[in-house]
């Protein structure tokens, strides 16, 4: 059997959920990661036909734009709207074994039923692996950048503070939790008071032997 054909009736919680929201955006993803060498040897490409093929890849490339990203509706008459073809057509091709829905499964969308394809899911948690990791860098460059401006800040008042890197990321995460926005002097010295007073109570404390 077809993988469409052999589709039946489940309850929504048989069926997986789908990692992504309709929260999830992919905005900047004008473009979509496509393995050619995969594609080039795929069962899919060697073994459909060519009008299967060819909605396959629209289909493909329709699911980036719906909510959630990489979903397609069931239904095959809203599907074969979609690709222009009568349902009739649609439905004829879809019983081939490589038709144009070719390994797309159902997906539990927050109770809604879609469908979803694995090489889909895999390009997009790809693509969030990567907007995860360059956001991180560009946070770590930012506190980096700003952990140098304090230190140069600090310098004008106290060479051996503004080298104590404990107490630099100590008066950096004081001043932040304060709600400082712009690191003027004043709020350099309040800082600086701070981290004396926080000093004063550590010395102060009994130590347990």
């Amino acid at each position: 059997m077809t993988a469409i054909s052999s589709l039946r009736p489940v309850a929504v919680d048989e069926i997986e959920d789908y990692p992504f929201s309709v929260e999830d955006r992919f905005e900047s993803h004008y473009f979509m990661a496509w393995e050619r060498r995969r594609w080039l040897n795929s069962d899919m490409r060697l073994r459909g036909e060519p009008e299967c093929r060819a909605l396959f890849f629209d289909l493909i490339n329709i699911s980036y734009d719906q909510s959630p990203v990489g979903t397609l509706p069931t239904d095959h008459k809203i599907l074969a709207k979609m690709l222009f073809v009568s349902d009739d057509r649609f439905d004829q091709l879809c019983r081939l074994e490589f038709g144009p829905l070719h390994k797309w499964r159902k997906f539990n969308c927050e109770g809604e039923i879609r469908l979803g394809h694995p090489m889909i899911l895999k390009t997009l948690s790809e693509a969030v692996a990567r907007r995860a990791e360059n956001q991180a860098r560009t946070d770590a460059a930012s506190v980096a950048r700003r952990l140098q401006r304090l230190r140069s800040a600090l310098a004008g008042y106290n060479k051996d503070l503004a080298s104590n890197e404990a107490a630099v990321r100590w008066i950096d995460e004081w001043m932040t939790e304060q709600g400082c926005t712009k690191r003027s002097p004043e709020w350099i010295e309040n800082a600086m008071s701070a981290w004396s007073g926080h000093m004063h109570r550590l010395s102060g404390r009994p130590r347990n032997f």
